[in-house]
């Protein structure tokens, strides 16, 4: 099994016709599809993302960070939400993400997400974290 990240990417015309759709109709269909996630075993977390006029963006490229309000740059730079999977393979990984409900217009990225076991665990930073993770039950 392996970890896998979907990021949901919108544009513009699916950010305005998701305002456009009811709340409670939204719910029930990301529900739903939440729920599968779960009776197959394969969700470890999912979240939306609230609108992005409440972010704030961290800007490293200078030699000082600069914070800018958000929204920042062009809506095919934003993320609306995300789900971490536990699948069998990058494949299965896709497979879930072409059964995503209020998609039309999106992107999806998927990127899968290393285990601590893939770093050098000599490394007293990887030894400190895998103990936290250890100590907290993700590990």
């Amino acid at each position: 099994m392996a970890k896998y990240m979907l990021i949901m990417r919108a544009t513009d015309e699916s950010l305005a016709r998701f305002e456009q759709t009811d709340f409670s109709e939204m719910l029930d269909a990301m529900g739903k599809f939440n729920d599968e996630l779960i009776r197959a075993g394969v969700l470890l977390a999912a979240e939306g993302l609230d609108d992005p006029k409440e972010g704030v963006v961290v800007d490293f490229t200078g030699e000082t960070p600069v914070v800018t309000d958000g929204p920042y740059g062009e809506t095919k730079e934003l993320f609306a939400g995300y789900y971490i999977l536990d699948v069998a393979s990058k494949q299965e990984a896709i497979e879930w993400a072409k059964r995503a409900p209020m998609t039309a217009g999106t992107k999806t990225e998927i990127r899968r997400v290393p285990t601590i076991d893939e770093f050098p665990q000599d490394n007293e930073w990887i030894r400190k974290e895998r103990a936290w993770r250890e100590q907290t039950g993700q590990l």
